[in-house]
């Protein structure tokens, strides 16, 4: 049924909280692991004030992202898992709903930090636009558990 699972990571540890689960559905099911960064644009302020400055901290936050998704990579192909690495620029939400629906996965895996009230409304969730959105099921963690 799951051939392909989708799992955004963003380098923090309420994100790489979806790998235990990634890991054993992919055992499970036989399928392959897709991970996705997904690098936010610079602030319009910021990148209309010095384009320069705003391209090169897209660079350095390529270059992490990159490295940290190599880091994850090998670690799940040493426990045999059959894995590939996506990176993408603009609204992380958006980023994983157009790579999801190109890629037709079968499931996004991702974790959220639980916020609720004023600390979800002022700073968003990428997975409440994601479970909103997606064409896809959406298993979801929640940090923690």
């Amino acid at each position: 049924m799951y051939r392909k699972i989708l799992v955004p990571l963003d380098g923090s540890p309420t994100a790489e909280c979806i790998l235990s689960h990634a890991r054993a559905l992919a055992l499970s099911e036989g399928a392959e692991i897709i991970l996705l960064n997904v690098v936010p644009g610079p602030a319009l302020e910021f990148a209309f004030a010095d384009p320069t400055i705003a391209a090169r901290s897209l660079e350095e936050q390529e270059a992490s992202g990159r490295q940290y998704m190599q880091s994850v990579q090998t670690e799940l192909e040493a426990s045999g898992f059959k894995v590939s690495s996506l990176f993408g620029q603009g609204s992380p939400a958006e980023g994983i709903l157009s790579v999801a629906e190109q890629l037709q996965v079968d499931v996004i895996a991702m974790s959220t930090h639980g916020r609720s009230g004023p600390a979800r409304w002022l700073l968003g969730s990428v997975a409440e636009h994601v479970v909103r959105h997606s064409g896809q099921p959406v298993l979801m963690v929640r940090a923690g558990v």
